[in-house]
């Protein structure tokens, strides 16, 4: 039974541009796979496989089977794109990707350096192969990004055929589009905001309170990723008002004077 509650937010149904919800696989067993589908398929859309774990995933054939009969879309994390070509193996990706029957990947550039016409010029081919998303942003501590260059790279990638930019932050939520304790960098996105379609922009957000903060900063059906599995329906609950973090925020003003 649900109850006829009012004031929770409207979201977004499946399949669906913006309010996505990415799960971050490190390494799930298929019993585990099994079980997050069972718990969590109906509020997940899309799920990475984290890093290079792909390459050593036991049962990764039978874990996008069960994922993409769920409904879900798994895709290869951007790094493992990067271990390839920094091999000049590019075309083996390529048929890597097939081998696999996969939909999606993701570009990055976040391990490496690389030019990032090279980098536009990989998402023009592999979008005709499958769907791109990409992402923007180092994983490595101290490379410098200014904020016109993300924007920038964001707006350049779009155009070269992704279907969504990511934000980076790596797993640990600390680097990127936040600062070294984990809170927003607020003058970054809020350039990003102004400047890309909110729609197209998946933002990682490991973290309850960077979950919070992007929920409370653009309403319940900003997109979100690098979500733990166990996190997953508590993300839900954070989006519907339904965890104390965001308990008021889909509330009228007439209920503030109730806040502690």
């Amino acid at each position: 039974m649900k109850p006829d509650l009012p004031y929770i937010p409207e979201r977004t149904v499946k399949p669906r541009q913006s309010g996505l919800t990415m799960m971050m696989d490190m390494g799930l067993s298929i019993r585990e796979s099994e079980d997050f589908i069972n718990s969590s398929a109906e509020y997940t859309d899309l799920v990475k496989f984290g890093f290079g774990t792909a390459l050593v995933t036991k049962g990764l054939e039978e874990k996008i089977r069960l994922y993409k009969e769920a409904g879900l879309i798994p895709y290869f994390g951007g790094t493992l794109f990067e271990l390839f070509e920094i091999r000049g193996k590019f075309e083996e990706f390529r048929k890597y990707v097939d081998h696999y029957k996969m939909e999606m990947v993701e570009v990055s550039d976040g391990s490496m350096a690389m030019p990032h016409d090279s980098k536009l010029e990989y998402i023009r081919q592999l979008s005709s192969q499958v769907t791109v998303i990409s992402e923007v942003g180092s994983k490595v501590v101290g490379v410098e990004i200014s904020n016109d260059r993300w924007v920038g790279m964001m707006k350049s990638e779009l155009e070269a055929g992704s279907w969504k930019v990511i934000g980076e932050a790596r797993e640990s939520g600390t680097i990127g589009i936040y600062k070294k304790d984990g809170s927003a960098n607020t003058e970054l996105i809020n350039d990003i905001f102004e400047q890309v379609k909110m729609d197209n922009v998946l933002w990682e957000a490991p973290l309850k309170s960077q979950q919070a903060w992007f929920i409370q900063t653009m309403g319940c059906n900003v997109s979100l990723g690098n979500i733990a599995p166990g996190e997953v329906v508590a993300l839900e609950s954070l989006r519907l008002g339904l965890r104390g973090d965001t308990f008021f925020d889909f509330l009228p003003e007439s209920l503030h004077d109730k806040k502690l």
